[in-house]
């Protein structure tokens, strides 16, 4: 497995106070500018390099300094990278048998390597972003009881 699913970057105060003053310049800029073409980076330096990279690389940057910029801890996991079930457990937040559990409901779609289970990285985060939607849909479905109730 890659060094990068193992330890996150966890930034200190420095990389914070970095990435709470680039963001706003970051999404003002992919506000300002729609569209798929390549973004040129230019660095403030003696040489004045610069760099062209995709537009999707900048809005990934965007998202790794949001989190930063919030004091979290970021990772990179390549969709189509496998992780172990410890691994994918991690990533949830969860126990190793709750994780299980999902996969053996179908919850989680998995694959079996001799007696161990491989999870890709896609399907991890599918089963993610549709619990966010379930925890949001009943969150709302509260405060609306909630309203109804005053």
């Amino acid at each position: 497995m890659s060094p990068l699913l193992d330890r996150p970057v966890m930034p200190d105060d420095g990389d914070i106070s970095a990435a709470v003053a680039a963001l706003p310049h970051v999404k003002d800029f992919l506000a300002t500018h729609p569209g798929p073409e390549a973004v040129r980076l230019v660095v403030d330096d003696e040489h004045g390099d610069s760099l062209t990279v995709p537009r999707s690389a900048v809005e990934l940057l965007a998202q790794v300094l949001a989190h930063m910029a919030a004091g979290q801890g970021v990772s990179i996991v390549p969709s189509q990278a496998e992780l172990t079930s410890q691994q994918a457990a991690d990533m949830l937040n969860v126990s190793r048998p709750f994780l299980i559990g999902l996969l053996e409901r179908g919850e989680i779609d998995y694959r079996k390597v001799g007696t161990h289970r491989r999870i890709k990285a896609a399907s991890l985060m599918d089963y993610m972003g549709a619990d966010d939607r379930r925890r949001s849909a009943a969150a709302d479905e509260l405060h609306a009881l909630t309203q109804e109730m005053l």
